[in-house]
């Protein structure tokens, strides 16, 4: 249908139809659109030399972040690694960088933004670099969520507690009412913070690591533990459910750490007699219980370090951190496997890719400022709050 036929009929394409054809964005959302400009060819032969040539001219100014799950092709113009809360404090750390350019997901860059200065400015090369599982809770479903609570009778002894891995709405709206959040290497210190101060927690937005972090770590049950889908009336739960559950656990997750699968741990351990099976907390619970190792991506890395030489390890997380560890360690004969058969790359990750690092770095060292990730004031005052609670954590 062309233009014009569109107009007679007097239709009007919806904010999502824009958003999907990357000509509208989404401030609430992970979901972003493409780069205005032009992006040199990905076939350029040139273009490690001229982002090494870009960085060079801004020196100082710029400081490159770079998250385990990037690109080989990214990574090597990081000035730090880490994962996404690390890398924020990272750039917190370096005040006199006026631009910290940012090579993760959106709500990475919004952290890196809360945390430091007003001068600072943060860029993400891709706006459409965004994560499935902080868009799995909008701060309109997390507010009509907090309503069925208070309709039951329990949204005051409920305290929130999210996941890095949240929009910075959804990291206010923690803030505002009283919650803190976490990091899959701290989320047991977090919960059981929040269980001092309230009877129940809606941990969001994902429900992996907060079902793993209650049982495996804490020693509840199943049974504790219900999940609130915010794509059914009331959550899909009853008023008694909400009452006698002690977790409720928002009904998100992660596409790369939930494609792991128990026929996965199964099938590894046949054909690598021996092997070590290292997960992170975000795969689902039947896989985490079978695993011989839980923990976070900084977990993975350390276990791999000390590991002996001749060990055999399948690891159940994002694949350019497996590809890159299997290669760093395959001098000291440790035999390093993506636990599952099916590649599996995070795709939204993926689209900070050389040519938009190159198009940010250039566009910054001519002195256009590009991508810029900015939160509110107020959505940040509350985000920081939940933040400042988490670092206060003992």
């Amino acid at each position: 249908m062309t233009t014009a036929q569109t107009q007679e009929l007097d239709v009007q394409p919806t904010p999502l139809a824009l958003l999907l054809l990357g000509r509208e964005a989404d401030p609430k959302s992970e979901r972003g659109v493409e780069c205005p400009g032009d992006l040199p060819s990905p076939s350029d032969p040139d273009l490690v030399e001229r982002a090494r040539a870009a960085k060079a001219k801004l020196g100082d100014k710029v400081f490159v972040l770079g998250h385990h799950y990037q690109r080989d092709e990214v990574i090597q113009f990081a000035d730090v690694t880490g994962d996404s809360f690390k890398l924020a404090r990272d750039a917190a750390a370096r005040p006199q960088a006026e631009y910290i350019v940012f090579c993760g997901v959106h709500f990475m860059a919004e952290s890196a933004d809360i945390l430091t200065g007003d001068d600072q400015k943060v860029v993400l090369p891709d706006l459409a670099a965004g994560c499935s599982m902080a868009d799995m809770a909008t701060a309109e479903q997390v507010a009509e969520c907090w309503d069925v609570l208070t309709e039951a009778g329990i949204a005051e002894q409920v305290v929130p507690v999210s996941y890095m891995n949240s929009s910075a709405d959804i990291k206010a709206f923690t803030g505002k009412h009283g919650g803190t959040i976490c990091t899959s290497s701290n989320a047991k210190r977090a919960l059981d913070w929040a269980f001092e101060q309230g009877e129940k927690v809606l941990f969001l937005p994902d429900q992996h690591l907060g079902r793993n972090t209650a049982v495996r770590d804490m020693g509840m049950s199943l049974e504790d533990c219900v999940v609130y889908n915010p794509h059914k009336p009331n959550g899909g739960l009853t008023a008694e459910e909400l009452r006698a559950a002690k977790m409720i656990l928002w009904r998100g997750h992660c596409s790369v750490h939930g494609r792991f699968s128990l026929d996965s741990v199964n099938q590894v351990r046949e054909r690598i007699p021996g092997v070590n099976v290292l997960v992170h907390p975000e795969c689902r619970h039947e896989v985490v219980a079978a695993a011989d190792h839980v923990g976070s991506t900084e977990y993975i890395i350390k276990t791999l370090e000390a590991a002996p030489a001749g060990s055999k390890w399948a690891i159940g997380t994002e694949l350019n951190l497996v590809r890159r560890l299997a290669n760093r360690f395959a001098s000291e004969d440790k035999e390093i496997v993506f636990l599952d058969r099916t590649v599996c790359f995070c795709s939204t990750m993926n689209r900070i890719d050389l040519p938009h690092l190159v198009w940010a770095l250039e566009s910054l060292a001519e002195g256009t400022l590009v991508n810029r990730i900015e939160v509110d004031k107020e959505t940040e005052a509350f985000a920081k709050l939940a933040l400042e609670r988490m670092l206060a954590l003992p």
